[in-house]
């Protein structure tokens, strides 16, 4: 089996594979949560980069030529180093991505050819780019935002770590230098829905402050991209903070067209991930804490299991 990897440090990734499983229900999938050193929102580059290339490379052994970060914060800190750095890099001769779950070579190796210390004699060596991709949440979001807003204002709500790292304002000026946008970090907002407590008073507490301090900063706002696999689930919330005109943009149906989109244009990649529509989830947390909040996301109860990384 080559499933997709969906991969989050926490549970929001679950509103995207909840969205891949509605609209491209054939297709096999492999959920890893990094529950055990969630939440990663305020940690740093270095320290996000490193456990997301971690996991990354884990959904790799485990069969996956295709990743998807279900996470905004590791599509902020780690997606670009882990595209142009680690991708590119040559795998050594006993790495098991060398060999495929049947237990056959790769076919049709990527190769380089890299001479070897010491010696002219140039040898071939696969890299690890070699049908294998890793994709985010942010880019797929704001390749469509230009023809949301009419104002040309965008705000959106995420966590301190991708408020700080300006990836949504760095992503938005490459496709639309004319849309201003405004962040709000957004530090309680994942965990009262972890907690179970979306649709409380307390969670719409929360929401409407942070919503006023998005508005304060630019009051022509007329979307609010949610910046968090999480945030979807606080949607009661939103709807009563947010002024009538201004549209909520999650993400999940945004990375599903997204994702339709870069099969039809890679249909190679598309031939490589399987079709028999099974969905097997990995936590690094203790399996049965996973199994309470996954409910929460899903509204189904899992079968999940324990991976180290």
């Amino acid at each position: 089996m080559t499933p997709i990897g969906i991969f989050d440090s926490g549970y929001g990734g679950l509103t995207i594979l909840q969205k891949l499983q509605e609209r491209l229900p054939q297709y096999d999938y492999l959920y890893l949560g990094d529950n055990a050193r969630a939440p990663y929102g305020s940690r740093s580059f270095d320290v996000v980069y490193d456990f997301t290339r971690q996991a990354v490379m884990k959904l790799f052994e485990l069969g996956c030529h295709l990743v998807i970060l279900g996470c905004n914060t590791a599509s902020a800190k780690a997606l670009r180093t882990i595209q142009q750095n680690d991708l590119t890099a040559p795998l050594p001769a006993d790495s098991p991505l060398l060999i495929t779950t049947e237990g056959t070579s790769v076919a049709e190796p990527l190769t380089s050819n890299i001479a070897s210390v010491g010696t002219s004699v140039a040898e071939p060596v696969t890299l690890l780019s070699q049908g294998r991709r890793v994709l985010g949440v942010i880019r797929p979001t704001v390749e469509q935002i230009g023809n949301i807003t009419r104002s040309r204002h965008v705000g959106y709500v995420a966590t301190e770590g991708t408020v700080r790292s300006m990836s949504y304002e760095l992503e938005v000026a490459k496709f639309f230098p004319d849309v201003k946008v405004s962040g709000q970090a957004c530090p309680l907002w994942a965990a009262i829905v972890e907690a179970g407590e979306a649709g409380s008073d307390g969670a719409d507490y929360f929401v409407r402050k942070r919503i006023m301090q998005l508005l304060d900063k630019d009051p022509d706002i007329d979307t609010i991209i949610l910046g968090c696999t999480h945030y979807p689930l606080l949607m009661s919330s939103l709807r009563k903070a947010v002024p009538d005109g201004i549209r909520i943009i999650p993400q999940g149906d945004l990375v599903v067209e997204s994702l339709a989109d870069y099969f039809r244009r890679h249909p190679d990649m598309d031939a490589r991930c399987t079709k028999g529509g099974v969905t097997r989830f990995l936590t690094t947390e203790n399996p049965d804490r996973f199994k309470e909040c996954a409910r929460i996301f899903l509204n189904h109860d899992v079968e999940v299991g324990h991976v180290d990384l």
